[in-house]
């Protein structure tokens, strides 16, 4: 398993960004010698929460071990605490353009990764789960499926506006009108979409019962539920912590991301323990 860090410059933001990449080459090599070809990889765009960099899921998790099991290819950019969107405030802060765009074609021209969107998936925590939702929905003809954990949903669910937020998403009001709230920016795709279900990205939403943002995690999944989602949902004990999300990126890596033909995936619907 090669990891590789990447800078390049970066035209959405204007200015030179590192990216940790993931790859299993020496799996790859095996292939290309009996094969005559290398292979394109299955990629998950991985992003971090708030205070984060690019490093945290390899510095915290198994991700690495489960990334050269299951032959993925794993994007990890470094998303500052931008929520990973294109800021109405902050003009050079268009972290949504690159994320959603930018970002995938850059690496699909570095590496051999897969332009098939049923092979390519976004996922994040907290700040990053809010970001994987946002951007995966926007760009739902790129990512074939989303996994969202500990989301930071609550900023679109509370009245008045936090510091931090206001930083990024400016009038809060006009935000929670906008596709920045996970909400509208479903509907948006829905509308897109004519409501077909089957054009949706696999949804896979998770969240710790100790978790102060696990209520909000709820009434998100309740209002996907009512649009007729097939959502893949899980909860279990567990705080806003490195062992809860240990826990459930090995549960999407092994469960429920299309990663083999041996992969049937989780049922879809509660899963509760």
């Amino acid at each position: 398993m090669a990891k590789i860090t990447c800078n390049f410059f970066s035209v959405a933001l204007k200015r030179t960004v590192t990216v940790n990449v993931l790859l299993p080459i020496d799996k790859a090599f095996s292939y290309a010698v009996k094969k005559g070809k290398p292979k394109p990889y299955k990629t998950l765009y991985l992003l971090h929460g708030l205070l984060g960099d690019c490093n945290d899921w390899i510095d915290n998790t198994n991700l690495r071990k489960l990334a050269e099991d299951h032959d993925l290819a794993v994007v990890m950019p470094s998303g500052e605490n931008s929520f990973y969107v294109d800021s109405p405030v902050l003009k050079s802060s268009r972290f949504g353009t690159f994320i959603g765009k930018e970002l995938v074609n850059v690496t699909r021209m570095m590496f051999p990764l897969s332009t098939k969107r049923e092979d390519t998936f976004i996922g994040g925590l907290s700040m990053g789960g809010y970001g994987a939702i946002v951007n995966g929905m926007l760009n739902h003809r790129t990512f074939g499926a989303i996994a969202a954990f500990s989301s930071a949903l609550h900023l679109f669910e509370i009245e008045g506006d936090d510091e931090e937020a206001h930083q990024i998403f400016g009038d809060m009001e006009k935000a929670r009108k906008s596709i920045l709230n996970p909400r509208k920016t479903f509907l948006s795709m829905e509308k897109e979409l004519h409501g077909d279900i089957s054009k949706y990205p696999k949804i896979y939403l998770s969240c710790g019962r100790q978790d102060g943002l696990y209520p909000y995690t709820e009434s998100y999944r309740d209002f996907l539920y009512e649009h007729g989602v097939d959502l893949f949902y899980h909860e279990e004990d567990g705080k806003h912590d490195w062992d809860f999300w240990n826990s459930e990126i090995k549960r999407v890596i092994e469960d429920f991301l299309p990663l083999g033909p041996s992969k049937e995936g989780i049922s879809s619907g509660n899963v509760v323990l």
